[in-house]
């Protein structure tokens, strides 16, 4: 049976959810983020006519539009109105993927025999914005890949719909920037030797597609010709992420302790950002010698950031640890999840430090996790 998948995707979710709370500033430039040195989160169409994008420093938007209002951005709001969102749609659809704090995937497979698929995304796309106020893009096609580009092709408010039989006449005028696995460097290799658009992409042989990029060659090619087997995941929203540590021996030593908890941070903050979460919940564990337990639990604003966990976790710990009896294990809890990327949650962090995090979340993705720590863990990797 043909699939039938839908994507949706919540428009400049961030401006609009800020826009609900407050009307004025409806029709203006509008940019979510944080202050002078951070980036921008997300903008409005107003301001996108001026250039300004997201990850944008800020300084350099307000340089293309000096007249854009900067907000900051507030993630329980944003997380409360995806969360509203999500409930409406998994009520509704057979099965359904939070891809992300504003995006969705829908298998409505075999629907079509009852309501119409078309019809039936439709009304829903229609009940979402009539619920919350929130405007919603969607595309119906045969695949995650093809629904994904149809949406940001029919945004803002697009509805569109693209069957088997017009699949490729879709892709083949397009970028290949559009394809969603291709990133700056993969778009630079394939124009060096003259493939810009999907089409020319799509009738590269597959072979010396795999000699150029390895085996991601071979899924570029598919989705460049609308192959894309991936299913849609039913929806399980992660409560925690945790880890702890039992020694080999009791310990007091302070140093190693704080080595251990560090490291522990570093590698759980490195999971949230790859599995595209924010915590504002660390609670820290500590075990006696005795086998007495203890926890303490701090509230932040939301965030994966090593540095801004770290400093919650070794306070934590410090106020926790107060008998001096040896230890016998320590752990680290975060809790409170919300869906949402680096990026979009750093309102406070400057550029220069978002493209740290990037350039060593890249280093850990090739070479795996303990390619490249913080000095604060290295005592424990040496010791351990």
């Amino acid at each position: 049976m043909e699939r039938s998948v839908v994507h949706m995707d919540l428009d400049t979710f961030f401006v609009s959810c800020v826009r609900l709370q407050n009307s004025a500033l409806e029709g203006i430039p509008l940019i979510v983020g944080g202050g002078d040195r951070g980036v921008v989160a997300s903008c409005s169409y107003e301001a996108r006519k001026f250039g300004v994008h997201s990850a944008m420093p800020i300084k350099m938007a307000l340089r293309l539009c000096p007249e854009a209002k900067i907000v900051k951005g507030d993630m329980e709001l944003f997380s409360r109105y995806s969360n509203t969102v999500s409930q409406i749609i998994e009520q509704r659809a057979p099965v359904m993927e939070k891809a992300s704090i504003d995006e969705f995937y829908l298998d409505i497979t075999g629907m079509d025999k009852f309501h119409g698929s078309y019809k039936w995304t439709n009304e829903l796309s229609a009940t979402v914005t009539r619920e919350t106020g929130l405007p919603i893009s969607f595309a119906l096609s045969v695949n995650k890949t093809v629904s994904k580009i149809a949406t940001g092709e029919g945004k803002p408010k697009g509805n569109l719909e693209i069957p088997q039989p017009m699949v490729q006449q879709f892709l083949n005028p397009l970028s290949i920037r559009k394809i969603p696995m291709v990133g700056d460097a993969t778009f630079k290799l394939l124009s060096r030797i003259a493939i810009r658009n999907i089409q020319t992409l799509a009738e590269m042989p597959v072979n010396v597609l795999q000699e150029m990029i390895g085996k991601n060659g071979i899924e570029l090619w598919k989705k460049a010709n609308g192959i894309d087997n991936t299913p849609v995941e039913p929806y399980r929203e992660r409560k925690s992420l945790s880890t702890e540590d039992t020694f080999h021996q009791d310990t007091t030593d302070m140093v190693f302790l704080r080595s251990v908890l560090c490291t522990m941070v570093e590698k759980l903050a490195y999971q949230l950002r790859s599995e595209g979460w924010l915590t504002s919940n660390v609670t820290v564990k500590i075990r006696y010698s005795n086998f007495d337990t203890e926890t303490r639990q701090v509230t932040l604003a939301y965030t994966a950031s090593d540095h801004t966990l770290t400093k919650a976790v070794l306070e934590a710990f410090e106020k926790l640890y107060q008998r001096r009896m040896s230890l016998r294990l320590v752990g680290v809890r975060f809790s409170k999840l919300v869906r949402g990327s680096y990026q979009i949650n750093l309102f406070e962090d400057t550029q220069e430090m978002m493209s740290l995090y990037q350039a060593m979340d890249k280093i850990k993705n090739r070479f795996g996790t303990n390619a490249v720590m913080r000095g604060s863990g290295i005592f424990q990797s040496k010791v351990l």
